[in-house]
């Protein structure tokens, strides 16, 4: 029996599909017990997906010529069904591993969280599941964290139900599978929220699957995008978000993160002071991404880091340059660079102005990161009581 609330809600479902004969007439026909409003993607299938296209007579269909990746069938369906009038699309793999019955689990959730992507997580310990799936969702859901900040289960489900309408507004460029990972971090800096609710899933024996892709390009392809993705994170999207909510992330780091929480005052204290050693120190692009892993390794605050660490972003980062080449020159001698400056400095000369910036910016940022140490382990010892 059709459930009502598809139409209600404007809700289409969008299943993309190469090359998936044995599976594609059964989802179908699971998918139509429950919606008769499916957008169905042929991504250039060479086998007989046509022919069995050919026996849904309702059926909306986008045929590609040619295969264009699986970013661009779903692109290209959402820009279909938000044209069409469609406010959410879920989308669900042809591949015969997600069962239509989840469709209802989105439909319940979609009250609570509309301006929400809901990811349908899997149980990565079912039967037949491939070692490099469990590996590859661990080490994707790593970085979507470190991008976004966000903690999900399950970053590389393709079972979801994205809000179309945030999505129209968001540039996107990636066109095989990697844009599934795009899309989640580039919707979550637009405040766009990411989820997850539980599904099941099936995964056939070896020897039935249908393999697209090969391991190593699509690895290397996620590995470029998430280094992008990490660098526009760190340099524009973290910064951002702390200045635009300053008083609030104010607040917070001194109740949740400095005064709550079991750790002790002088891991609270060190890792204020490296937050402010990094946001001085003179390897800007590479600041906040440095500080994650130094924090990591010696167990320091994270939180604590990252948001002290902005420290150098806006205004305040032409201050610490100045600041910088100053203590430098008053340190090794030599011109300061901005007090004449002029196009036709010799290389020796920028050598030389370089020098004294990164040396001042060192120096200025081992001393202030430890005044930042001293204070704030003598302001805890005094306002905190800490938990043995």
């Amino acid at each position: 029996m059709l459930d009502n609330r598809f139409a209600e809600e404007k809700i289409c479902v969008v299943i993309p599909t190469y090359n998936n004969e044995k599976t594609l007439a059964q989802l179908i026909n699971d998918v139509s017990k429950y919606t008769d409003h499916i957008l169905l993607i042929n991504d250039g299938s060479t086998d007989k997906t046509k022919e069995i296209l050919s026996a849904f007579a309702n059926l909306e269909v986008i045929h590609f010529e040619k295969n264009q990746g699986k970013g661009t069938a779903l692109r290209g369906a959402f820009k279909q069904a938000f044209s069409k009038g469609y406010k959410y699309a879920i989308t669900i793999d042809s591949n015969g591993q997600h069962d239509a019955k989840d469709l209802l689990h989105f439909l319940d959730k979609l009250p609570e969280a509309r301006n929400s992507i809901i990811i349908g997580s899997r149980k990565m310990t079912q039967e037949n599941e491939p070692g490099t799936s469990s590996f590859g969702n661990k080490f994707s859901n790593f970085w979507f964290e470190l991008e976004t900040g966000i903690k999900v289960l399950d970053t590389q489900s393709g079972f979801r139900l994205y809000p179309l309408g945030p999505l129209s507004k968001i540039w996107l460029f990636t066109w095989r599978y990697e844009f599934e990972v795009e899309v989640l971090v580039k919707a979550a800096w637009n405040k766009v929220n990411v989820i997850c609710i539980p599904i099941d899933v099936y995964y056939p024996p070896k020897n039935d699957r249908v393999k697209h892709s090969r391991k190593g390009p699509v690895f290397t392809r996620i590995s470029f995008l998430n280094s992008y993705l990490v660098i526009v994170a760190f340099l524009y999207y973290k910064p951002k978000n702390f200045l635009c909510n300053f008083p609030e992330n104010m607040k917070t780091i001194w109740h949740k993160q400095l005064v709550a929480s079991h750790e002790s005052n002088y891991i609270k204290a060190a890792s204020v002071g490296l937050g402010v050693f990094m946001g001085i120190l003179p390897v800007w692009g590479f600041q906040m991404l440095i500080s994650v892993f130094i924090a990591m390794y010696f167990k320091l605050n994270k939180a604590i880091v990252l948001i002290v660490s902005n420290i150098s972003f806006g205004p305040l980062g032409i201050f610490w340059v100045f600041a910088s080449l100053f203590l430098g020159k008053k340190l090794i001698g030599g011109a300061f660079a901005f007090e004449e400056f002029n196009w036709n400095l010799s290389f020796q000369e920028l050598q030389k102005s370089f020098l004294q910036f990164f040396v001042g910016g060192a120096v200025l940022a081992i001393i202030l990161g430890l005044v930042a140490f001293f204070l704030t382990y003598f302001v805890l010892k005094i306002t905190r009581k800490e938990n043995k």
